[in-house]
């Protein structure tokens, strides 16, 4: 599915909430579906810089296409991981290099977000398109 209609599904799905509470909660849930990231991939290099609690992240390519796994020690913090990949996962890597992922302001995120998880947001946007970039480069150092 496109990055757009994942993001517009997202705050479809965001609207349906009255208050933040309800939206914390369905939060804490996206995250219970994370796929989650194999314990062998569970180590430093992995870590997301500048979260307030430690996420995981990973990424596999096939054919182009990139797939995310994450874990966190923080219920909304795995939540949040989970949203990402639910936009960027199973993306090409162009896809997740040109996703502007508006939906992150339309639900409001960031306005309900303390500092320091706004700034692990940030890295994890951040980390999801490095991986994409450094596969593009790849894949075309190998089209070469």
């Amino acid at each position: 599915m496109p990055v757009l209609e994942l993001e517009k599904e997202i705050i479809d799905e965001f609207e349906m909430f009255d208050n933040w509470m309800e939206k914390y909660e369905h939060l804490i849930e996206l995250g219970k579906d994370l796929p989650l990231i194999s314990t062998k991939h569970k180590i430093e290099n992995n870590l997301i810089k500048g979260c307030q609690s430690k996420v995981w992240l990973h990424a596999d390519s096939n054919k182009n296409v990139v797939s995310f796994y994450a874990d966190s020690e923080a219920i909304i913090t795995k939540g949040i991981i989970a949203l990402l990949i639910r936009v960027l996962n199973n993306q090409t890597p162009e896809n997740i290099l040109q996703a502007e992922l508006n939906f992150i302001n339309e639900i409001g995120l960031t306005n309900h977000l303390s500092p320091t998880r706004a700034n692990g947001l940030l890295e994890m946007v951040k980390q999801m398109k490095n991986y994409a970039y450094t596969l593009k480069i790849k894949n075309n150092l190998l089209k070469k």
